[in-house]
Parts: structure tokens; sequence; C-alpha cells
């Protein structure tokens, strides 16, 4: 059997990266041997996410693979974010990475900037999820296991009651018409806590959800 070129994931904590790594996993043609996360190092959660970096920690040894945190200063420029995932991206190249993985869905515009700035360090994306079409793609991760919670809620485009929520079809379908069923144009986001890739569930409690500069944030605490 030939060996698969080795390859690094960017983990998010949420849903759609880690149905990307499982679509890597069965598809190929890399082998993903570590998870590549950027983390708020003021509040210690998850980019963007706000996940906590314990129940991150627990994600990575979940599906058993070693993490890469990128401590990002907050507030965070873009020029400062942009330097400092250059310096992680030729870490992992000088350790013999050249490919990266996203679970990145449709919106064009974000992979045209992960694939110029990739090519400007001589590495290369893949994106197992592009254009499956995304109501069908929630049912398929529904039906393979995973699970997630609502971590992050744009209260331009939702309600701050969404938050906090399970991922499922009943949060689906209480959705607003338009809004997309992965949330991959930022409606929300999420953190995964059991999946086919998972060799035992996270669990987490749903704490208080906090509102800061248009977002809601569901406090997810690890059990």
């Amino acid at each position: 059997m030939a060996t698969l070129t080795p390859a690094c994931l960017s983990w998010s904590s949420g849903k759609d990266c880690a149905f990307a790594l499982h679509r890597a996993r069965e598809n190929g043609p890399v082998e993903v041997t570590r998870l590549l996360t950027t983390v708020n190092a003021h509040f210690g959660r998850v980019a963007m996410h706000g996940v906590r970096v314990e129940v991150l920690r627990r994600q990575a040894a979940a599906v058993g693979l070693p993490l890469v945190e990128v401590p990002l200063p907050w507030p965070c420029s873009n020029e400062e974010y942009e330097t400092l995932m250059a310096g992680a991206t030729a870490a992992l190249k000088a350790d013999g990475i050249r490919h990266m993985v996203f679970g990145d869905l449709f919106l064009e515009d974000i992979r045209d900037y992960r694939n110029e700035k990739l090519h400007a360090v001589g590495m290369e994306a893949i994106y197992p999820l592009w254009q499956v079409p995304t109501d069908r793609l929630a049912r398929e991760m529904m039906e393979a296991g995973v699970e997630a919670f609502v971590a992050t809620v744009d209260l331009s485009k939702l309600d701050a009651s969404f938050a906090g929520r399970r991922w499922d079809a009943a949060f689906l379908a209480d959705l607003p018409d338009g809004t997309d069923p992965c949330g991959e144009n930022g409606e929300f986001h999420t953190c995964v806590v059991d999946g086919p890739d998972f060799a035992a569930r996270v669990d987490v409690e749903v704490g208080e959800t906090v509102i800061r500069e248009g977002f809601a944030y569901a406090d997810l605490l690890p059990v």
C-alpha cells in the first residue's frame, strides 16, 4: 500500500472541520497527522468560535492527533494574524508537511485567500467538503454521528436564543429562511463533541450566554 502524504488539518473546533477529517481519512489523498488551531491568548478560547481551550484539547485527544495551537494577541490586527500564521505554516513545512486540509464549503473568496497564503510558503490546500450542497451535507454529518453545539451566533443574522443549542434537525427546522444549515455564511459556529472519528464523546455543559461585539457566545463547560 502506498504511503499517504502527511497533512495538517485546520481545526476550528466545529463540525465542518471534524467531518473534513473524516472524509480525508476515508478518501485521502493525504494522511492528517496533526491539527492546527488559532487561539485567543487573552481569553484562552478558540478564535471566532469562543470554545474553551480545555474543550479544544479534549477534541484533539478524542480524534487521536497532536494539536498545534497558534496564540493570537487580543485585539489582533489582520497583519499580526497573517504574520503568525505564516510562521506556523512555515514551521509545518519545515517539518515535512506540504498540505493543509480545510472544512470550507463554498465561499470562493475564503478559498482564494487560503490558497494564496499557502502557495506563498510552498504549500497546498485540500477541501474534502467543497461544494457539497449544505442541506445534504448537514444530513450526512448527522447520519454519520456528528454531534455539535452552537457556540457562537452572529446577532445580525440570528437571535441569541440559538446559541447553546444542539445542532440537530430541530435546530435546522427553526432557522429563518435563507440561513445556511451549516452556517457557512457566518450565521453561527459550532463546537463538535462527537463524531465518527472520536474515540470518546467530549462531554460539555451549556453555561451562560455572553453578548459581545455583535455576537452571542454560549459558554460550553468541559465536564
